[in-house]
């Protein structure tokens, strides 16, 4: 039996017992020296002395014989031999002296949470966990130290739930070596949303454990915010500083990695929803944990009003975030989202939300989180908002048009007209852009979403107006949008299935003629090609047949529109460049000032094209009908046919008078000669009615003008036949020309007929010069080939008595009588002499033939009679103009009836 050690050996012993971390040996020797070694004295030298390295387990079941009413020495014998050869040596003074230098801590920590608990076992565990976390970080074995006391007091459990596993779990379970750990001191020194912040700092959206999210809400945040302190009494969130930081973070997180909100979500259940590990406490106080779960769910749809993403991972966040919530809310399970699209389910019980628009429209940029806002309340009308809002954004993805849940909540809220209707068109066009080729069905299930957009299957007291996010958009505006869209891509059978042969019809006959003949003009203008069985001129043309019964042939707007479509493919077939580079387009003809100017433009690139001038006449007869000429166009009145006949007229005139100068300008005058004499002259009697040739026709008389002012060079092109005029081609040319002139003289107005005269004589001139040099050559042909001079020739005839000769021409017979050329005024006087004569217009005469002379009482066969001179016969065509026109000159009564006897 060792000898009693004295109480300072005793108490020497211990600490060096515990210092060595010796575990049997000090309760060994602490039950024996019970009456010495006290509770508290014992508590304290672990406290010191014990190595905070050790692992709890090893001397817990100390703390708890202490706890239980102290050490007690162990029975039959099983205590072993103590070694106390540490203070054999130490006399009772040194012994004492090292005792009063031990300096054994005190068992309470200043800022420990006992919160009234004042027992020495409750201090020493706060005050050993502490150390334990300051001197060596491993909080991760408080939880071992405190969890056998957790039911000696409501602190420690309350400590330990709430700050020690939170710390534990984020610094050394869930996240380790992540950042720089907290001390126990530091975090609770941290105001509660920082607090939370740091639990939750470490989520993030590239974690790919699965259910971490959720793990770390439940086993950090959901332990922490267990502590009643800092909830209990809550009325909103707001007085919980450290759950409206979870909140905000929450709706912060789907705005910025919207995959950890919606996995938060999923996973977490709310402020009940606690991983309390090995720690059992009371559950929750309902009353108070169902207003903060109310708060969850609100941040819930707030977070789903927050996902910007447009992808459909992100939609479908939404929807999972949506069938969360009415299931948190037991209100119903939804079906996925593709089967509720599907579907189009009716959006009922709107009417509160909706009453209050432009309020829940600013709510839905802010605020989300306010008790106040109906957007995000937790209840069946805000579900049933996100839900219209997040099927019609996948209907709209299906479509090709990316949005968020917000902003196409916005537009249902603010219910501005102009904006849906701009963002309508901009989906239609999206539509007709990415829809498959040769497929009605999508077309058809297009068509239906768009119409529940308008209403989201709600009935509306105004028929043409809707709840949703096309809502402000006329029902007609839309089905007129989707028709034009299928017409724009060739989906004609649909079309005609829905709006023609259907037994309730969408669109009047009305709304179906401007759709396509919009759709019509839309295709014409994009088309590239003019010829109509190519691209979009072909689309053009089969848009305009596309409804037969309610558009038949006759209906006087597509009969201009397929007038149009004709007159750009007669454009076709030749080369045409407005401007350089760029090639003519078929909406060039469309929108021109001046679309008879093209055909210009026309003659001008492409040789010889003027010999084809009925083509032309052809097209500006469409130009005609299509009212491009008019000014009409494509209203829906028809131009009456006085206006039709006068546009007509005045095309045909012009269209001949470019064909005229194009054949001048190609140096092909026998063209030209026979465009004046067979389509610019007429009747003289007509063309000299002033009330029936156009005021404006200047077109006419001036290519005449030209024709008559073309001058015969070598680049000029040989007449194909003579016919029966001279064979003089000087001649016959100088004749052709006069004819011109007579014609400019017939159509032209008064105020040119000075200068057209003046032209007409110097071609006479040259015609009379021409005509006597012709007789010269005659004559001296005639000289050189006279028989005296032939060998053995007879005695001739007296010269006075030599008759003409036999082979003398026509023209040289007329010389014979010839008179000298009248002057200006000369002509002026003998075109009043005759004024009333009524000769023949020479348009009525054969091309390239001899003009009939004038009516005479004299016989056709006197074979003595000069022959009417042919620049007579035009110079007479021309009076009836000139009378009128000049007759000042000569005083003529131009009222009067001439008589045909009245000549001088």
């Amino acid at each position: 039996m060792q000898e009693a050690l004295s109480p300072a050996k005793a108490t020497l012993l211990a600490v060096h017992f515990a210092a060595i971390s010796d575990i049997d040996s000090f309760r060994q020797h602490c039950a024996e020296y019970s009456s010495i070694l006290g509770q508290e004295l014992l508590l304290r030298i672990i406290l010191t002395h014990l190595p905070e390295t050790l692992d709890p387990s090893t001397y817990t079941p100390l703390l708890q014989e202490l706890q239980d009413g102290g050490l007690k020495t162990l029975p039959g014998g099983k205590n072993h031999e103590i070694d106390s050869s540490s203070i054999d040596s130490l006399s009772e003074q040194q012994a004492l002296r090292k005792v009063r230098k031990l300096g054994l801590l005190d068992l309470a920590w200043p800022d420990a949470p006992t919160q009234g608990h004042n027992d020495p076992l409750t201090l020493f565990l706060f005050h050993r966990a502490y150390i334990i976390d300051r001197d060596t970080g491993l909080i991760n074995i408080i939880p071992d130290l405190l969890l056998p006391f957790a039911k000696h007091c409501d602190a420690i459990t309350t400590w330990l739930l709430t700050t020690i596993l939170p710390l534990s779990r984020r610094n050394f379970e869930y996240h380790p070596g992540t950042g720089s750990p907290l001390s126990i001191s530091v975090f609770e020194q941290l105001s509660d949303p920082a607090a939370v912040q740091y639990l939750l700092s470490e989520i993030s959206q590239d974690n790919n454990i699965p259910g971490s999210v959720g793990r770390d809400l439940r086993g950090l945040l959901g332990p922490w915010f267990n502590n009643p302190a800092r909830w209990s009494g809550v009325g909103d969130a707001a007085k919980a500083p450290g759950w409206a930081y979870f909140l905000q973070w929450l709706t912060t997180q789907a705005s910025r990695s919207w995959t950890v909100a919606v996995q938060a979500i999923e996973e977490y259940n709310g402020p009940a929803d606690i991983d309390q590990g090995p720690v059992t406490t009371a559950p929750p106080q309902n009353s108070q944990f169902d207003h903060l779960l109310k708060s969850y769910l609100r941040a819930a749809l707030a977070s789903a009003y927050s996902i910007q993403e447009s992808s459909l991972d992100g939609l479908l966040g939404t929807w999972q975030i949506l069938r969360r919530v009415q299931g948190l809310l037991d209100t119903g399970e939804l079906a996925s989202l593709e089967v509720e699209a599907e579907a189009l389910p009716v959006m009922s019980g709107l009417g509160v939300i909706l009453s209050k628009k432009n309020r829940n429209a600013g709510d839905l940029r802010s605020n989300l989180l306010d008790e106040s806002n109906e957007i995000t309340s937790p209840n069946p009308a805000a579900c049933t908002m996100l839900r219209g809002l997040t099927l019609s954004v996948f209907i709209l993805k299906n479509l090709g048009a990316l949005y968020s849940v917000r902003t196409i909540g916005e537009m249902v809220l603010l219910q501005d007209a102009q904006e849906q209707r701009s963002e309508f068109l901009k989906v239609v066009r999206l539509l007709s852009n990415n829809a498959p080729r040769d497929d009605d069905a999508y077309w058809a299930r297009a068509r239906t979403g768009i119409l529940w957009l308008h209403s989201w299957g709600a009935s509306s007291p105004n028929g043409n107006q809707g709840i949703g996010p096309f809502g402000m958009v006329a029902r007609h505006d839309i089905d007129m949008e989707m028709l034009k869209a299928m017409l724009a891509n060739n989906r004609f059978s649909l079309a005609r299935t829905i709006y023609e042969d259907a037994t309730e019809l969408p669109l009047s006959a009305d709304h179906i003629e401007e759709a396509v003949l919009s759709s019509a003009f839309h295709a014409f203008d994009n088309a590239s090609n003019p010829n109509r069985t190519r691209g979009g001129l072909k689309k053009c043309d089969d848009i305009t047949m596309a409804f037969p019964r309610t558009l038949p042939p006759t209906n006087a707007r597509i009969m201009r529109m397929r007038a149009l479509i004709t007159a750009t493919h007669g454009l076709s077939s030749y080369r045409l460049v407005l401007k350089q580079g760029e090639p003519f387009t078929p909406v060039v003809l469309r929108v021109h000032s001046d679309p008879i100017s093209i055909i210009e433009k026309v003659l001008e690139q492409n040789l010889a094209a003027y010999t084809r001038v009925g083509e032309f006449v052809e097209i500006s007869k469409n130009l005609v009908i299509a009212g491009l000429l008019t000014g009409s166009k494509m209203s829906k009145q028809e131009d009456d046919a006085s206006t039709q006949e006068a546009a007509t007229s005045i095309a045909e005139k012009r269209i001949v008078a470019m064909c005229i100068e194009a054949a001048l300008h190609e140096d092909d005058f026998e063209t030209a000669y026979s465009y004046v004499i067979s389509r610019l002259g007429g009747p003289a009697s007509t063309e000299q009615d002033p009330s029936i040739r156009p005021v404006d026709d200047h077109w006419s008389w001036t290519s005449a003008l030209k024709a008559g002012q073309y001058v015969r060079t070598q680049r000029s092109l040989p007449p194909t036949h003579l016919g029966t005029s001279s064979g003089n081609p000087e001649i016959r040319h100088l004749e052709q020309r006069l004819e011109c002139l007579a014609t400019a003289l017939r159509i032209a107005p008064a105020s040119q007929l000075l200068e057209i005269l003046k032209t007409f004589r110097r071609c006479e001139e040259q015609l009379d010069s021409a005509i006597a040099e012709e007789a010269a050559k005659e004559d001296a042909w005639d000289a050189v080939g006279d028989v005296r001079n032939a060998p053995g020739s007879f005695d001739q005839p007296d010269p006075d008595r030599m008759y003409p000769p036999r082979n003398i021409t026509a023209s040289a017979s007329a010389r014979q009588a010839e008179e000298a050329p009248m002057s200006l005024f000369d002509l002026s006087r003998a075109t009043a002499r005759i004024a009333s004569k009524n000769f023949t217009s020479l348009s009525g005469l054969h091309s390239g033939g001899a003009l009939s002379p004038a009516t005479s009482a004299e016989p056709s066969g006197a074979l003595d009679q000069a022959r009417v001179r042919k620049r007579d016969q035009l110079r007479d065509a021309a009076t009836g103009t000139l009378v009128s026109g000049v007759g000042w000159l000569i005083g003529a009564n131009v009222t009067r009836p001439a008589n045909s006897d009245e000549t001088s």
